[in-house]
């Protein structure tokens, strides 16, 4: 799945957990967070693997849930210690979406879910080299998965338009924390 996709499907099983859980819309710095974790994976995976040649592919070390977990679980615990445990339940939210979103295509034999568990379970590098954004994009081209992420694009747009756009301050608001709520603990 690509960036846009991965932020959609977070912000939406987000915003559910915010409402079922707190009654609430998200808020700012949580949804920096969530956006952050939604993009995680590729944020080290693919640098390593693409430029690097440390890992075998673009979906291991930041994919695999046996480093995933752990460092959601870490992530939450610091900000536990600092009162703000919502930003490592946004963070894990982001970051466990994106891998268990790469791995959906396993359901239709459309791809190998062993990264989720690498190193345990070895993948196979790339034949050729590292693939380019353009080839990967063009391969999309015609993926019903692909095209999906522009319905769940949409639907996130609208629930985070209906939430009032939470995270969109920071870049169009300079002085952005204004108020005293914004600034401290809930």
């Amino acid at each position: 799945m690509w960036p846009l996709g991965h932020v959609a499907i977070a912000y939406l099983l987000y915003a559910l957990w915010t409402r079922l859980d707190r009654g609430q819309s998200p808020t700012t710095i949580p949804v920096l967070f969530l956006v952050f974790g939604s993009q995680f994976p590729d944020l080290v995976d693919k640098p390593l693997a693409w430029y690097l040649g440390v890992i075998p592919t673009g979906r291991t070390l930041a994919h695999s849930l046996l480093v995933l977990v752990p460092l959601a679980l870490l992530v939450y615990a610091v900000a536990t210690r600092y009162n703000r445990s919502e930003y490592g339940i946004a963070f894990a939210i982001g970051a466990l979406s994106h891998t268990l979103v790469d791995a959906a295509p396993a359901l239709w034999g459309g791809t190998d879910p062993g990264f989720l568990l690498w190193p345990v379970v070895p993948v196979e590098g790339y034949e050729s080299g590292a693939p380019t954004v353009t080839e990967l994009f063009l391969a999309s081209l015609n993926d019903p998965y692909f095209l999906s992420e522009f319905v769940f694009a949409a639907v996130a747009f609208l629930v985070w338009r209906a939430d009032g756009y939470p995270g969109l301050e920071v870049l169009t608001n300079p002085g952005w924390p204004s108020s005293e709520e914004e600034r401290s603990p809930r």
